[in-house]
């Protein structure tokens, strides 16, 4: 195995000729030589658009793509963090074993706990210091958080999600059940995720399952018995690209298929009042696919992204080698601490335009200003890793140097 720095500029593991891994199942499978790309710059672009959407004074989150389907940024999010975790954590029972893959994921989930508490933290107190100076709507922290601290233990046990902090926690629980899923997995993987389809169909026809919520009768937003389903399927579908030693297969039926049903999800889901056009939507107000329980329509928009994109040899070109996809692919190499600051980003973001107003001055600056931090942020992580695994080689030049992360920073 020889050492190779691309053209992102992370040293990558570049496995001899022929090489195979064991896959579940007792399946070798060649092991891809060069890091997808792709998945980099479809997780930043989805940071991107969470730290736009998160903020509702904000005229840029017209463009995002919850405006142009039934998915947004959110599905995207969870479906990669699937597909990373495979790459990351799938492997590693077979390469390092069981122990010491159980210790590197234990260890990630304390780093999404350390940073959903920074977040929370965060969010109580700086609202309640802003409330000194001007009023503050009770949207941007619940009632519940707004005095005392018998808050505390419930946020702490997840027994309380306030709102736009609560995709950490899915994230987290998705996570710490990869173990269980893998175990599925060895035993047969159609089997793991048919149980998981049938969980999510069953939290899909009676929405009330779900994870208590202390501020909020309903449970969960992001209800983690159906959205487990479309982590599962980033999983499979990274254990399947990876046992095929290739991309997911063209076809281009599947293809047509795809794009007439991101035009359907186009037509219905844009806003065509907010731009001052004639309503074209063919179901109006009638369709209207829930979020909170993942419904069939936003899973098969969020779906058709992802098999257009990964199955697109231009789309792994323009990731690794544009200007543009090449930042964004940093900014995914490193979502967790971009989308810890991103939310906190977003705080003050809405905190100024509700103190300041939310002319053009202010929208350009709090977007220029927000962006160009977290692009930044993502740099000098990417510039700080690189370093490191290049002394790393250097004092080690017969090891090989393990690739970044798959499932972020």
């Amino acid at each position: 195995m020889q050492a190779h720095t691309d053209k992102a500029g992370a040293v990558q593991a570049i496995p001899a000729a022929g090489a195979h891994t064991q896959e579940p199942g007792g399946v070798a499978a060649p092991t891809r030589s060069r890091r997808d790309h792709r998945i980099d710059a479809l997780r930043g672009a989805a940071l991107l658009m969470m730290f736009i959407d998160h903020i509702p004074q904000n005229l840029l989150n017209r463009f995002t793509m919850r405006n142009v389907g039934f998915a947004d940024a959110a599905e995207v999010f969870v479906l990669l963090a699937g597909y990373a975790s495979w790459l990351a954590y799938g492997r590693g029972f077979t390469k390092h074993g069981v122990l010491p893959t159980l210790q590197r994921l234990f260890k990630r989930c304390v780093q999404l706990y350390i940073g959903q508490t920074i977040m929370v933290m965060t969010y109580v107190f700086t609202v309640r210091s802003w409330r000194h100076f001007t009023p503050v709507s009770v949207d941007y922290l619940e009632p519940e958080l707004a005095h005392g601290l018998g808050w505390v233990w419930r946020v702490m046990m997840f027994d309380a999600l306030p709102s736009n902090l609560n995709i950490m926690p899915l994230y987290l629980v998705l996570l710490g059940g990869f173990p269980v899923f893998y175990l599925l997995m060895r035993i047969h993987r159609s089997l793991a995720l048919l149980l998981s389809g049938a969980l999510w169909m069953l939290v899909n026809m009676d929405p009330g399952l779900n994870f208590p919520n202390w501020l909020d009768p309903d449970g969960w937003y992001f209800n983690p018995l159906a959205w487990q389903f479309l982590f599962a399927l980033g999983l499979t579908a990274s254990a399947q690209t990876q046992q095929r030693g290739r991309d997911f297969r063209r076809v281009p039926a599947l293809v047509a298929l795809c794009w007439v049903y991101l035009l359907f999800s186009a037509i219905q889901a844009f806003p065509w009042a907010l731009w001052g056009l004639p309503d074209l939507r063919p179901f109006g107000d009638t369709l209207a696919p829930a979020k909170s329980w993942l419904s069939p329509l936003r899973l098969l928009d969020v779906m058709a992204i992802f098999y257009l994109v990964q199955s697109s040899e231009p789309a792994r070109q323009w990731a690794a080698e544009s200007r543009v996809g090449q930042e964004l692919a940093r900014v995914g190499r490193s979502s967790l601490e971009v989308f810890v600051v991103g939310t906190i980003l977003d705080l003050y973001a809405r905190l100024i335009f509700s103190t300041f107003g939310d002319g053009w001055a202010l929208q350009i600056a709090v977007n220029v200003v927000g962006l160009a931090i977290l692009l930044g942020l993502a740099s000098w992580l990417d510039r700080r890793r690189t370093r490191a695994r290049a002394g790393r080689l250097v004092s080690s030049p017969a090891a090989p140097v393990a690739a970044p992360d798959p499932a972020g920073g």
